[in-house]
């Protein structure tokens, strides 16, 4: 019993932190009290203040002008590859005839072999150009030296069309590579627009619908929905009358198609993009325009500002994203953007950026 309570004296008792320690664990205690405090009587964080109405209105206009950026990409793209298909289908089309013209004489070589055979003289060269191996063949070429002259006129023409379809058929499988690029690219341009619009009419469902009316109002003005007034810089003390016959045809188009609907990727008849209206309009002039509107730029002469002339055509914004077609006076038929219609608009109520004389 004395051990045990020699033993119990000996063992170090547990005491409660003292000198720095202890006021370390007490400066540790009050800030989690005073955390725990600020926590449980405040609460959480407050959330970012909502976007006033004209933040709201100025991002969907940022949207939207990305999305038709976006919509001129798209339809390079679409331009390219449309033009890798069909490249792709006429060396395809050409590997099948030059195909048919092997087969031909390589039968009308076997003709010939048979005959050679039936009189004992099948030579050991058509044996190698009738194997069903033409790498063979091309490999041990060197027995043309011994034949006669038509056998060797024969095999020279299956060594050159077998070459032939070698080099085709290489270029379509390149092609098709690019083509399946051009394809990507169009499916990434696609998802960058359809982002962009639906981020667009879920900020304008934030607003009340005063509020969305009164963006239109604005939008409408911006892009020419609003009373039509002269660009002074343009304007003319009379009628201006079209460079040419071919212009007034495209600019009889443009306002037939006035009132269709914007459609991002469209080219008409019942719905346009921007570029899509004035290629549709100079196509119905008997002139055939590029797809996007940084191409159309140089397809004529560049004029400056101060002679445009009805017809030519206007950019605008510095990544020349948006095109119209002008009429004179300082207006402009063009299609604005998703939810406006092809309009007449005037044409300083966007950043200018140039303009072409078609024809």
């Amino acid at each position: 019993m004395a051990a045990h309570r020699r033993s119990a004296h000996r063992k170090p008792k547990q005491r409660p932190f003292a000198g720095p320690a202890a006021r370390t664990a007490a400066t540790l205690a009050l800030a989690g009290a005073a955390t725990a405090g600020s926590v449980t009587g405040a609460g959480a964080a407050p959330a970012e203040p909502a976007p006033t109405a004209t933040q709201v209105k100025a991002k969907v206009d940022r949207l939207y002008h990305d999305a038709e950026v976006a919509t001129e990409k798209y339809n390079g793209a679409k331009e390219k590859a449309a033009a890798a298909t069909r490249t792709v289908e006429d060396l395809t089309d050409e590997a099948a005839r030059r195909t048919d013209r092997l087969n031909t004489a390589r039968h009308a070589l076997g003709s010939l072999a048979t005959a050679q055979y039936r009189g004992g003289t099948l030579d050991p060269a058509l044996q190698l150009a009738l194997s069903s191996d033409p790498d063979t063949y091309l490999q041990r070429a060197s027995y043309l030296d011994r034949v006669g002259d038509r056998q060797t006129g024969m095999l020279r023409n299956i060594k050159r069309q077998v070459s032939q379809i070698t080099r085709v058929k290489a270029r379509a499988d390149q092609e098709t590579e690019r083509l399946a690029a051009r394809r990507a690219e169009l499916r990434e341009h696609r998802t960058v627009i359809r982002t962009k619009l639906a981020d667009a009419r879920r900020l304008l469902d934030t607003l009340t619908a005063d509020e969305r009316a009164e963006h239109e109002r604005s939008a409408d003005a911006r892009h020419g929905g609003g009373p039509a007034h002269a660009d002074r810089s343009t304007a003319r003390s009379g009628p201006v009358a079209p460079s040419n016959s071919r212009a007034a045809q495209a600019i009889a188009f443009a306002h037939g198609a006035i009132g269709k609907p914007y459609v991002w990727g469209a080219t008409g008849p019942n719905a346009f993009d921007c570029s899509g209206l004035t290629q549709a309009a100079w196509k119905a002039a008997g002139v055939s325009l590029p797809r996007t509107t940084y191409t159309q730029i140089n397809a004529g002469q560049r004029i400056p500002r101060s002679r445009l002339a009805p017809g030519d055509l206007v950019f605008f914004y510095s990544g020349i994203s948006h095109v119209g077609l002008y009429i004179g006076g300082g207006q402009m038929i063009h299609a604005p953007r998703p939810g406006a219609p092809v309009r007449i608009a005037p044409i300083d109520q966007m950043p200018f950026a140039g303009a072409t004389r078609v024809a």
